[in-house]
C-alpha cells in the first residue's frame, strides 16, 4: 500500500532498452538486484570511506557504508509509504562512482581531468550503470529504470549549470529532467547517506583514537546521548557505553527526518510523484535545529578526523599514487590490461576519460599494488 506520492512500479517510465517484465520481481527490485550483482558494487568492499583499506578491518568501507545507507533508506521509506525497493536501489548505487582512497582520490582525479571535462563521483556512477558495466548481450550498463537513473543523478537536488561530462552524456541519451527535484525515494536515499556517515564516522574516529568520548561530551547531539546512557547505566564498560550513546544519536537523526517529512507531506498533500518533483524544496530533510547541531559535529569531524595529521599524511601518499598512475597510463597506454586497450582512440580527451575510468575503478589495494609495480 504505497502513498499516492510514491513511485509506483506499474507507472515506471521503463528502461532505455525495452525488456520483458519479470514474473516475480518489480522493476525496482530488478534494479536493486542488478546493482548488487554488478562488478562496481563488489569493488566497494576494498574502497576507502575515510581510512585507507589496509589501516584496519573494523573501519567502514564504501561497501559497508552503502549497506548501512540502504538500511536507513528502507526504514524511512517504509514509514512514509514510499517504494522501499527504489529507495534501496538508489542508496546501494549512490557511491558506485567513487575512486580508490575516497574523496582524496576523487580530488586528485578531478584535478587531473580538469582539462578533459572534469571528474565527479556522482556522474561517474551514472557512467558505470549506463556504460561501463558490460555483462549483458543486448546493452551496455545495467539498463536501470528511468526512476533509478533519475535518483542516482539528482538525489542531492536539481543539477544545473555546466554538467560533468559523464552526466551530460547519460542525460543526452535519456532526458532525466535534471532541473527538477528527484522523487521522494531518491531524497530519502540522500538523507540516509547523511545519517549513516554522521553516525559511523563518529564510531570510526573513536576507534582510531583521533578523538575520545570526552571530546564528544562537548558537542550537541552526542553529549545528551552520553549523559542519558550514564544515567541509565552508571559504570557501563567503555565499548558498550560508546555503542549505546551513538545508537541514540543514530535514532534521533532518523526520528527527526521522519517527523519533518510527515509534517511537510501533510501540509503539502502531494497527490503524485510529479508534485514531489515540482516542489520548491526537498520534502525529506532534517529539522532546522538538528541540522545546525549536525553542522557542529561535521565541523568537529573535519578538523579532528578528515584533516588530522595522520590522515593528511596518508592523503598525500595516495594522491601521489593516483597522479602517477594516471600519468603513466596516459603516457603509455600499452601498460593497460588487454581488455582496456580497446576503445582508446586517437583523441587525447577520449584517452583521458578511458584512463580515468580505469583508475577510478581500482580498489585501494590494487591501486597501491599497481603504483608499486609501475611507478
Amino acid at each position: 500500500m504505497l502513498a499516492p506520492y510514491a513511485c509506483q512500479p506499474s507507472q515506471s517510465r521503463g528502461r532505455l532498452h525495452g525488456e520483458d517484465l519479470s514474473s516475480f520481481r518489480s522493476p525496482f527490485q530488478r534494479d536493486r538486484d542488478r546493482i548488487i550483482h554488478s562488478s562496481a558494487f563488489r569493488r566497494l568492499k576494498h574502497k576507502t570511506q575515510v581510512f585507507v583499506e589496509h589501516e584496519g578491518d573494523y573501519y567502514r568501507t564504501r561497501l559497508t557504508h552503502s549497506i548501512e545507507v540502504a538500511q536507513v533508506a528502507r526504514t524511512i521509506a517504509g514509514v512514509l509509504g514510499l517504494n522501499t525497493d527504489l529507495a534501496e536501489a538508489i542508496a546501494l548505487a549512490h557511491d558506485l562512482g567513487h575512486t580508490p582512497f575516497g574523496h582524496t582520490g576523487e580530488d586528485a582525479l578531478q584535478r587531473l581531468m580538469e582539462p578533459y571535462g572534469g571528474f565527479d563521483h556522482n556522474a561517474q556512477a551514472m557512467r558505470i550503470v549506463t556504460k561501463l558495466e558490460r555483462h549483458y548481450a543486448e546493452f551496455d550498463g545495467l539498463n536501470l529504470t528511468w526512476e533509478a537513473l533519475e535518483g542516482i543523478a539528482k538525489h542531492n537536488g536539481p543539477v544545473t549549470g555546466d554538467l560533468p561530462h559523464a552526466l551530460a552524456e547519460a542525460n543526452a541519451q535519456w532526458d532525466l529532467e535534471l532541473h527538477t527535484f528527484a522523487s521522494a525515494e531518491a531524497q530519502v536515499a540522500a538523507i540516509a547517506d547523511d545519517v549513516a556517515y554522521s553516525h559511523h564516522d563518529l564510531h570510526d574516529g573513536l576507534r582510531s583514537g583521533l578523538f575520545d568520548e570526552n571530546d564528544l561530551m562537548e558537542l550537541p547531539v552526542t553529549a545528551p546521548a552520553f549523559e542519558m546512557v550514564d544515567k541509565l547505566y552508571p559504570g557501563l564498560e567503555p565499548m558498550r557505553r560508546r555503542h549505546e550513546a551513538l545508537r541514540r544519536v543514530f535514532g534521533r537523526m532518523v526520528e527527526d527526518v521522519i517527523h519533518v517529512a510527515q509534517v511537510r507531506l501533510e501540509a503539502a498533500n502531494p497527490r503524485s510523484v510529479e508534485e514531489i518533483r515540482s516542489m520548491e524544496q526537498t520534502v525529506i530533510r532534517f529539522s532546522k535545529p538538528l541540522y545546525q547541531e549536525l553542522k557542529a559535529i561535521r565541523s568537529f569531524l573535519f578538523t579532528r578526523m578528515y584533516r588530522a595529521p595522520s590522515v593528511m599524511k596518508e592523503r598525500a601518499r595516495v594522491t601521489e599514487a593516483v597522479d602517477a598512475l594516471f600519468r603513466t597510463f596516459m603516457t603509455d597506454p600499452a601498460l593497460l590490461p588487454d581488455e582496456w586497450r580497446t576503445g582508446l582512440g586517437d583523441d587525447e580527451t577520449q584517452r583521458a576519460r578511458h584512463v580515468a575510468d580505469y583508475v577510478a575503478g581500482m580498489t585501494d589495494r590494487f591501486a597501491l599494488q599497481e603504483y608499486a609495480r609501475l611507478c
